[in-house]
């Protein structure tokens, strides 16, 4: 499965602020929407989705099951309620949001799950989100590496969370950046300015493109226009090696979306 490169997070955006976003989105060329069902905005998302005329065959939309709804009891009717909201037959990724915390449901029984969901037509590939090493590994010893289409974690300039990323590529499963821009403050750091004037683009396309230019997915959020194809812009740059490494030395272990039911991170 072939994961559009750049998609639009909708995180924190909710009612018609959603609905203006990706319908902007969409008008501007974004084809892969990201949406979750703690979002509490899948039915805007698919409202606008409907309202765009965009061929669905065209968009790749990814959701996420909560917490809430990881035991097998739960899993799939949930993932019908989400289908339900979105008014689509099928998703094209679905993802476990975050491993059950505290390890109330074992990771084999929530995998097993979501394979039986895709097995089922409900979704066309599954995956996993803020899993660390431990957690990957349980998930691949329930239903193997293949089915994984993709682990979503924080990566920026700020958090590069190289271990877990290299282990989750080791096991040749594809890699999505969320909060690429780590909310923003890529714009104000001296180093993303100066690379940025250099090219003439803004610090968030830099940011952007150095994740792109190691092989990751990205999903920024934004409400602007301008910004929205600001973000889509980013796959025109190409940055230096020299730009690389000057971005790769702000690694600060800066972690923005740290909840308290979060697994111990590598």
């Amino acid at each position: 499965m072939q994961i559009p490169a750049i998609g639009l997070g909708t995180f924190r955006l909710k009612g018609q602020q959603v609905i203006d976003s990706v319908t902007t989105g969409l008008d501007l060329g974004y084809r892969h929407v990201d949406t979750a069902q703690i979002y509490d905005n899948e039915a805007e998302v698919g409202q606008a989705i409907a309202a765009s005329g965009v061929p669905r065959g065209e968009l790749f939309v990814t959701t996420k099951i909560w917490t809430e709804a990881l035991s097998r009891d739960k899993l799939r009717a949930s993932l019908e309620t989400s289908l339900s909201k979105l008014k689509f037959d099928q998703l094209d990724l679905t993802l476990i949001h975050w491993p059950s915390p505290g390890d109330a449901v074992p990771v084999a029984e929530y995998m097993t799950a979501l394979a039986e969901a895709k097995a089922a037509g409900l979704t066309k590939a599954i995956g996993v989100s803020n899993f660390p090493i431990a957690h990957l590994k349980q998930a691949i010893d329930a239903v193997g590496a293949a089915e994984i289409a993709t682990q979503q974690i924080e990566i920026h300039p700020f958090l590069q969370n190289r271990k877990l990323a290299g282990f989750t590529r080791s096991q040749g499963i594809h890699v999505t950046a969320y909060m690429p821009l780590a909310y923003g403050k890529v714009m104000h750091d001296p180093v993303l300015q100066g690379i940025a004037q250099r090219h003439g683009v803004s610090p968030a396309q830099v940011a952007l493109a150095w994740l792109l230019q190691q092989g990751y997915a990205v999903i920024p959020s934004s409400t602007k226009r301008e910004n929205l194809a600001g973000n889509l812009a980013a796959r025109d740059l190409r940055l230096s090696d020299d730009d690389m490494q000057s971005i790769a030395a702000l690694d600060r272990g800066e972690r923005l979306a740290s909840p308290g039911f979060a697994p111990a991170w590598d």
